[in-house]
């Protein structure tokens, strides 16, 4: 019995089978069929390879650094300060220039404030003002943004990125050895995408806003730089784009918009006596963020695009033939390779 068995099976290896198949004459079923195949062949090819880009290996795990300078200068006059010339070194918070800064537009003075004890008048008792500073903050808001023309300070904005994965650096300044080139260039996004200089007042515009209403009392803006590259077309073609928007508003004005915040600078008299004078700031906070990522057609991905694309070219034989079995086949075998891309 087991040697029966043994020599059907052995047999069996040199049996020729083949498949019988029934057409449906229903042109319904045949047009809706023929839709659902060419719909995920179209979604496959469309979007998986020529939009998604899947025969490319891409990195998005960017390495970048910020570094930011600020010019422009500006003069205030007032009743407790007297005349004031201010430069970057005296607006610009922290002066060294981070992807996070801060440009004093407005500000209220408390000036002289000590700690000693005052009298009245010879017959009065002198109050000890150790634990304070006197006189107190003035509490009133101000009326309109002192520094006016800051909307005119430029801000240079210097980005350099790195793709470990290809080994790929850029940066967002254009290499010439025209030393003037920054003094004069301001940022155009079709005439110079390499000119990283803008004014802040230009900042604020492109985030939909007037620089005028947030210098008084503040706000927060968000600066987006953007690196998609693609080196199949090679990396001149790598471009970044910037984005701005401020970061301060909800869709209801509320308290929390604006930005404050109060330091102080201290003196001494001749009398070596310690003094200072209280400043409340308002101004304008930038947030520089930058995210990217980048694509490369790599030797592995090209191999099974290839094999991709030798199912294509069966693809008119698979089209021609009677066979739907044959169509099932080069759907399977589409999804099997759109697989690379997820």
């Amino acid at each position: 019995m087991a040697g029966s068995i043994c020599q059907t099976r052995l047999l069996s290896l040199f049996d020729y089978k083949t498949e019988k198949y029934i057409v449906a004459k229903n042109k319904k079923v045949g047009i809706l069929y023929r839709l659902i195949q060419l719909s995920i062949i179209g979604y496959i090819i469309g979007w998986v390879f020529l939009s998604k880009k899947g025969y490319q290996e891409t990195d998005e795990a960017i390495q970048t650094s910020v570094i930011t300078k600020l010019k422009g200068v500006s003069v205030t006059n007032t009743s407790e300060s007297g005349v004031l010339v201010w430069g970057p070194e005296d607006y610009v918070i922290p002066p060294q220039g981070e992807a996070v800064l801060f440009v004093i537009t407005n500000f209220l003075e408390t000036p002289n404030q000590n700690g000693r004890c005052i009298r009245k008048d010879e017959n009065s008792t002198s109050t000890c003002e150790i634990y304070g500073w006197c006189p107190t903050e003035r509490k009133y808001k101000p009326q309109g943004p002192l520094l006016a023309n800051a909307e005119n300070f430029t801000i240079y904005i210097k980005n350099f990125i790195r793709f470990s994965k290809f080994a790929f650096s850029k940066s967002n300044v254009l290499k010439t050895n025209d030393d003037s080139y920054l003094k004069k260039c301001r940022y155009d996004e079709e005439l110079h995408p390499y000119c990283p200089i803008f004014r802040l007042g230009e900042i604020t515009r492109r985030a939909g806003h007037n620089f005028q209403d947030m210098a008084a009392f503040g706000g927060s803006i968000g600066i987006m730089i953007e690196w998609d590259c693609d080196l199949d077309k090679g990396d001149s073609r790598c471009h970044p784009r910037y984005h701005f928007t401020r970061l301060d508003i909800s869709s209801d004005k509320t308290v929390a918009m604006g930005f404050n915040f109060r330091h102080t600078r201290y003196y001494k008299n001749e009398a070596g006596e310690s003094y200072r004078s209280l400043f409340k700031v308002y101004g304008v906070r930038f947030n520089i963020m930058v995210n990217g990522k980048v694509g490369e057609m790599l030797f592995f991905k090209c191999w099974n695009v290839s094999k991709i694309c030798v199912c294509l070219i069966l693809a008119n034989l698979y089209l021609t033939s009677k066979s739907t079995k044959k169509i099932d086949q080069l759907i399977l075998c589409l999804l099997f390779f759109s697989k690379y891309k997820q």
